[in-house]
This record gives C-alpha cells, structure tokens and sequence, in this order.
C-alpha cells in the first residue's frame, strides 16, 4: 500500500476498468480521481478487501447503496430494492474468489436491512460482465444512461 488508502483505492480501480476503457468505454471508476474515490466511499458503505491479513495490498472494493448527486434509475430507488457500485478487483487475482466474496456481503447486508431484492448498473457493451451477473442469477431490469458515461448502461437485479 502506498501508505494512501484512498489512492490505492483508486488506482486499483483504475486497473479493474482498464479492459472497459481500452474497448473505448468510460466509465467513472476507470478515470476517477482521488477526489471521487473519497467522495463516493463517504457516501456509502464500502467494503475493501486485501491481499492479506497485513492490509498491505488492496485486493478489491465495492459500495453498497451509494448515494450519487445526480438522478438514480428508477429502479435503485424501487421499495425493498438496494444496490452496489465501484466494483472492482485487481486483474491480477481477479477468479480469485474476491468479487465473489464482496458480492456475498453486499447480497448478505441487503437482506439484514430488508431488502428483497439487489441491484446495479452496468455498461451494456461489457458481455463478459453481463455474463457474470447472469451467473449469479442477475436479470436485466432496466436500461439507464448516468450523465457521466458514453455507453448505455443496463440495471441488472437479484431476488434475495
């Protein structure tokens, strides 16, 4: 770790959405700056994992009901319905089982808080993402465009 949790954050990140940028997507994560990273991390919950129990490497992260300055879609904002954002794992453990296991503890703290279903918002061109999700028994809800991107994304959601 650099010593700035924050910023490590952060270029982590920035590596996590490198394959979504090189196929000319932008999404937000992938070009944050250290300012946004804190920002939306305030505004949250959020999970980080490590490599180790040293804490010294950040393996992942991911925001559990983010709560943005800009319109949400309408499905985030359904009853019963929570979501997640800024997920994201180090491509070089990603398989690993991290995603996996911050997921779990999204979908987990969703249904403590009473929610019965579990949402996201992801660029549609991404089919290796949207192939994923659908593993874990996501469906499409919804199309959406933030004004921050230059894609389509699709809300996905999850029954609990």
């Amino acid at each position: 770790m650099t010593g700035d949790p924050i910023s490590d954050i952060t270029a982590l990140l920035h590596r996590a959405y490198a394959r979504q940028r090189e196929a000319g997507l932008d999404p937000l994560a992938g070009r944050q700056d250290d300012a946004v990273t804190l920002d939306r991390i305030i505004n949250s919950e959020s999970y980080v994992a490590f490599t180790d129990e040293t804490e010294s490497q950040v393996a992942g992260v991911i925001l559990f009901n983010e709560h943005e300055k800009v319109d949400f879609p309408e499905y985030f904002v359904k009853e019963g319905v929570s979501h997640f954002a800024m997920f994201g794992v180090d491509p070089a453990i990603q398989a690993a089982g991290i995603g996996g296991l911050l997921l779990d503890v999204c979908e987990a703290r969703a249904g403590e808080i009473g929610s019965t279903e579990i949402a996201l918002s992801m660029a549609e061109p991404d089919r290796v993402l949207y192939r994923y999700y659908k593993r874990r028994g996501y469906a499409h809800v919804q199309d959406w465009q933030w004004p921050y991107t230059n894609y389509k994304s699709i809300i996905l959601a999850k029954q609990l």
